[in-house]
């Protein structure tokens, strides 16, 4: 499911080698910067999840942190964050992951998610997929009743097939796929 209202579209800055040279980059801190844009997204992703029980939002650092955190809010759910490797004070569990440019990883605290909760995942950007599946995995080990994902926009116009390498088993939801 993908909503691409046009004023969000229209909204979204690209743009070109960055971080290295032949990736263009999608800059979802247009979207954040703009209050008419921000309420669009909260209130699109709000109906889509308002009746599916979400506990706990999992937001990947660092732009997932915001609309997760203002959708997390908004359910009444807690917000957990799933941080780069090193940056939790607490016990973690961890996750590597390979990404358009390099490698890296993620952790999430050990006590952040219990078995009745329903957890939604939510990031920026959907392009490859790596770091998605490692916050994935790192949620499945607290066996949660279910889980759901989403992504304020998902590429799909340089070839990357992140959506398929998630694969089966999970339902995703993005608000622009560009």
């Amino acid at each position: 499911m993908e909503f691409n209202n046009q004023y969000l579209v229209d909204h979204l800055r690209s743009i070109q080698d960055f971080p290295h040279e032949g990736i263009n980059f999608r800059d979802v801190t247009t979207l954040f910067k703009d209050a008419k844009a921000l309420e669009i997204m909260e209130e699109y992703l709000y109906e889509l999840y308002k009746d599916k029980g979400i506990t706990k939002v999992v937001g990947l650092e660092t732009r997932g942190y915001v609309m997760g955190a203002i959708l997390a809010r908004r359910l009444n759910a807690g917000f957990v964050m799933a941080r780069k490797l090193g940056k939790l004070p607490y016990k973690t569990f961890q996750e590597t992951y390979t990404k358009e440019y390099g490698t890296d990883g993620i952790e999430i605290h050990v006590d952040a998610i219990n078995e009745d909760d329903v957890v939604l995942l939510h990031d920026d950007l959907l392009a490859t997929g790596g770091s998605i599946i490692a916050a994935w995995n790192l949620v499945k080990k607290f066996n949660p009743k279910k889980c759901y994902m989403n992504f304020l926009v998902e590429i799909r116009d340089e070839g990357l097939q992140g959506r398929e390498a998630i694969g089966d088993g999970i339902e995703i939801t993005t608000l622009l796929r560009v």
